[in-house]
């Protein structure tokens, strides 16, 4: 912990684990490594224990939308191996039709609960919790982190949504590589991150 929060003073903070704290603590001194196949307790022996390095965007953001393929490298539903965390008591995702009839629809994805999908469309997604997506948008490969707000009529592709972001009425993201650049951070993978600052930022210059 000394290690990590010396880097986190740096500038610009330099706190990945592979990159900058384990090399450090390596040099420093004595480092001690743990089996990870040993820990794995998986209803399939012959399958290789899942390790995942999220330490890049495109990283987290396979990581997340391999979980809502059909056959998952990690398999959540595996009664042999629970994945213990703390659970809100939420209420079930719920998916409404919007005035004109449109109902919502999601394939290939994970929804969370205490979300709302009104007349929308979305596929190989990640929901986390509180997510509310409102009529007539149309979600593709992308990570919505708890308590973000979709307005109407969005278009959201190949990113990852912060949490408690507002998504403007009509706002496309992932369709058109400059303005994704110019707007928010997009990788060189082309996956676009939205951050509560960015939206912020981007009022801001509308407004003037």
């Amino acid at each position: 912990m000394s290690c990590w929060r010396r880097t986190t003073k740096t500038t610009p903070p330099a706190h990945d684990f592979g990159k900058d704290i384990i090399p450090k603590i390596t040099k420093a001194g004595m480092a001690y490594a743990h089996p990870f196949p040993l820990s794995c307790v998986q209803s399939d022996p012959e399958s290789e224990p899942y390790w995942r390095d999220v330490g890049t965007l495109e990283a987290y953001w396979k990581a997340n939308l391999d979980l809502a393929s059909v056959t998952p490298e990690l398999d959540m539903y595996d009664q042999d191996w629970p994945i213990r965390t703390h659970m809100e008591s939420l209420p079930p995702a719920k998916f409404v039709q919007d005035r004109s009839g449109s109902h919502g629809m999601t394939l290939n994805s994970l929804v969370s609960g205490g979300c709302i999908i009104s007349g929308s469309v979305v596929v190989q997604s990640v929901l986390f919790p509180r997510v509310r997506v409102n009529s007539f948008c149309n979600i593709d490969s992308a990570v919505l982190l708890p308590e973000v707000w979709v307005g109407r009529s969005c278009r959201l592709r190949r990113c990852i949504i912060d949490r408690a972001c507002v998504i403007p009425e009509g706002m496309v993201i992932g369709e058109n590589a400059e303005e994704d650049a110019r707007r928010f951070y997009r990788s060189e993978e082309g996956i676009v991150l939205v951050t509560r600052e960015m939206l912020r930022k981007l009022q801001v210059k509308q407004e003037r």
